[in-house]
């Protein structure tokens, strides 16, 4: 008989977003009873202080740290630097005391543009990079510092544009898809060869489980964590507008300058209104308006030839759309944030329309179908329906 194997238990920052709360679903279904973490909130645990930060830790003592936790990526200054950096390095810092692993998720948004860029291409540390840009870009640059002179075991994952289900925020992907769905893009604003990286938040925690496994290979190092194959915007854009079956936005690819000098009209626009009173911004991913235009793609090829084997090596955002689309339309009808789609097609036992209706209906429904089985009706973790592995389903 094999002795039983220790749980370790770590912190985890920012638990609240996409990549966070994926984690954390991981680790709750198919890491029991080997990883467990903690998620203490900014109540609890502030990244803007390092007393906080001390405090935690000298307490807890964790037996590694994942840091997922930004800024709203048009925060100013101050609070840039607080939480993408200073939070980082002092999480980073005690976790070398504590002699821990440190697991910090990085960004694109480091890297320049370009054809398959490596690990090794990043920008130069300049003044003029926007806040979120150039914190987590001295964020990296801190890690390897400490690395050469304490010894710091870390690892840093960069990723493209996240996607994924379960994520109340809208921001990222989400941010361009609610655009798509709210039918608040009459064009694109793109070109047809721009070309991005995407990275699939479901596949990510297999990953990092490995990761903090396997200390001697991933310790010190940095890896991009993005689909093998990179994706066009224009087309992306396209294949949502037409599943969903709208009219726009059109196949009309807006020039960059056109783009610029609307934009600034806009922003003017907004100034006038906040001064009136009214609370209105933005998107914050527009601050990236000129990325949208440019090609970044990012290599897997060191990923690929690590001990990491990917759990869906062939998964596209363009697989994952059905879902992605099902879950976010019904999420923001629910919210009133969008006119209702086809119920039809999201709810296909029309439960929804039965509860508005004909209530009685459904009672009686759902009392036939108290006899039925209720846990075993999901599967044991690892184990899908129909006997099939379930690796590389993360929530």
């Amino acid at each position: 008989m094999q002795p039983a194997i220790s749980e370790k238990t770590g912190i985890l920052l920012g638990g609240s977003g996409l990549i966070g709360g994926t984690l954390l679903y991981y680790f709750k279904t198919q890491a029991e009873g080997r990883l467990n973490v903690l998620a203490p909130n900014s109540k609890k645990l502030s990244l803007r202080d390092p007393d906080d930060i001390r405090r935690y830790f000298e307490k807890s003592k964790p037996a590694f740290i994942i840091n997922c936790a930004i800024a709203a990526i048009d925060s100013d200054p101050q609070l840039a630097y607080e939480i993408n950096y200073l939070g980082t390095v002092s999480l980073a810092k005690a976790a070398q005391e504590l002699n821990i692993p440190y697991i910090h998720l990085s960004s694109a948004a480091v890297m320049p543009t370009g054809l398959d860029l490596t690990e090794e291409d990043r920008l130069d540390l300049r003044p003029e990079l926007p806040n979120y840009t150039k914190a987590k870009l001295m964020a990296e640059l801190s890690l390897e510092h400490l690395r050469r002179v304490r010894g710091l075991d870390y690892t840093t994952i960069r990723l493209g544009i996240v996607y994924g289900a379960h994520d109340h925020k809208i921001q990222g992907f989400q941010r361009l898809f609610f655009a798509i769905v709210d039918r608040s893009m009459p064009v694109l604003f793109t070109r047809p060869e721009a070309l991005h990286s995407y990275s699939n938040a479901r596949k990510l925690p297999y990953f990092i489980a490995h990761v903090l496994d396997n200390r001697p290979e991933f310790s010190g190092q940095t890896y991009n964590f993005v689909d093998k194959n990179p994706v066009s915007l224009g087309q992306l854009i396209l294949t949502i507008k037409n599943y969903l079956e709208l009219k726009t936005p059109r196949e009309i690819y807006l020039p960059l300058p056109v783009a610029q000098f609307g934009l600034g009209i806009m922003t003017r626009l907004v100034r006038l209104i906040t001064r009136l009173g009214i609370d209105a911004r933005l998107p914050a991913e527009l601050m990236f308006l000129k990325n949208f235009y440019e090609t970044q793609t990012l290599s897997a090829a060191k990923l690929r030839h690590s001990s990491f084997s990917d759990p869906d090596p062939e998964a596209t955002i363009f697989a994952a759309l059905p879902e992605l689309i099902e879950y976010y339309v019904t999420r923001w009808e629910h919210l009133n944030l969008i006119e209702p789609f086809n119920k039809e097609f999201f709810d296909p036992r029309r439960r929804a329309e039965e509860f508005l209706h004909t209530p009685d209906q459904l009672l009686r429904e759902m009392h036939r179908e108290s006899d039925l089985p209720f846990l075993k009706q999901c599967p044991l973790p690892g184990v899908a329906q129909g006997g099939e592995s379930a690796q590389g389903r993360a929530d």
